[in-house]
């Protein structure tokens, strides 16, 4: 089967969305499939929308022999009208995989109201979809006003090498010191570090430590923002920004930590979550998303409203005083990660979906 993925940027960028993707490609190789991946410059959302008037690309796509083509719902812009001119033409069928909405991203009325409408008429033009979770179904539903063909396929949790025994997180959790709190996400504003270290700043500081694995890059201005609020609130020495790590070091690191806090403002699942749980991290995530569909709140996590540094504030100070309930919550976010689809689980289901449109000459 000849498959096509349009993407924007590096299949190598680092982020959960581009980790689903670049393992469903690795996965249909191994599987006999030819996998094409076609990347697109990133740009503004204004020029992705100048795409749906390039002949260029319209012309690429229109010769390409696909048996169906594969696009990262990201690349919306670029398609939302390109898509249906594609499709005059008999074109293979597109399949959108979506990780989450950028209109249910926290953004300003008028550019909410700008994003709904183009990506209303791109999902509208595409004949089928991957979901991460059962949250992006309903938002892609209810943009569409109808059900659409689709397969849920949840992202796996189990690709960092290594794995923790109840007994190593037993001892983890009851050993004395600051709570080690870790924070896996690149920097930028959707992921809420300066809510984490507003929350944190409220604590007092000798118990605990927080260190942040994620790009340093994506976001200069938020990176720089960032590094002043813990100049500003005496924060530096107990807070390290890491960048980018390998997969064995932050496998290191999940391993030292005693939980997870990532605060987003909105998440399509958190495939973060998903792995720190493996290691027996409980998960400190918003209520805003997904990431309830993986989170017990008050039993292998917590969920809190999203910029909300008071119930933050709660939530980590309730586990760095009360080590038996971190302890108790450690070990379900353990239990309940070993009950999640693994990758191998998640993309042999996304392949039997695509076969269903192979190609009939």
């Amino acid at each position: 089967m000849h498959i096509g993925l349009v993407i924007y940027g590096s299949l190598e960028t680092v982020s959960g969305g581009f980790l689903y993707d670049r393992t469903l490609v690795e996965y249909l190789r191994g599987q006999g499939d030819r996998v094409e991946v076609i990347s697109l410059p990133w740009r503004s959302y204004g020029r992705g929308l100048g795409d749906n008037l390039s002949s260029a690309l319209l012309g690429r796509l229109r010769r390409a022999r696909f048996d169906v083509l594969l696009q990262d719902e990201l690349t919306h812009p670029s398609f939302f009208w390109l898509n249906r001119r594609l499709q005059m033409s008999g074109a293979y069928p597109i399949i959108a995989i979506v990780h989450h909405l950028r209109s249910r991203e926290d953004h300003p009325p008028w550019r909410r109201r700008l994003y709904r409408w183009v990506e209303r008429r791109y999902l509208a033009s595409v004949q089928g979809f991957v979901f991460i979770s059962r949250t992006t179904r309903a938002d892609v539903e209810g943009l569409l006003g109808k059900p659409g063909l689709g397969v849920l396929a949840y992202p796996g949790g189990d690709r960092l090498p290594g794995s923790i025994s109840p007994e190593d997180i037993t001892r983890r959790a009851l050993k004395p010191g600051p709570l080690e709190i870790v924070a896996v996400a690149n920097l930028i504003p959707r992921k809420e570090v300066h809510t984490l270290l507003a929350a944190l700043a409220r604590l007092h500081i000798e118990e605990w430590r927080l260190r942040v694995a994620g790009s340093l890059t994506m976001d200069p201005a938020y990176v720089r923002a960032i590094q002043g609020q813990i100049a500003d609130t005496g924060l530096t020495g107990r807070v390290e920004l890491l960048g980018t790590v390998t997969d064995r070091d932050l496998a290191e690191l999940l391993a030292k930590s005693q939980v997870q806090a990532v605060p987003s403002s909105y998440e399509g699942l958190g495939i973060a979550y998903l792995e720190g749980m493996r290691w027996g991290l409980p998960a400190i995530a918003s209520t805003s998303g997904a990431a309830y569909e993986v989170i017990a709140h008050g039993r292998d996590g917590f969920l809190v409203p999203p910029g909300e540094v008071d119930a933050l504030a709660h939530c980590l100070g309730l586990l760095l005083r009360d080590r038996e309930l971190l302890l108790a919550m450690s070990l379900a976010a353990r239990e309940r990660s070993a009950t999640h689809p693994t990758w191998g689980e998640t993309v042999a289901r996304v392949h039997g979906f695509l076969h269903q449109f192979k190609h009939k000459e």
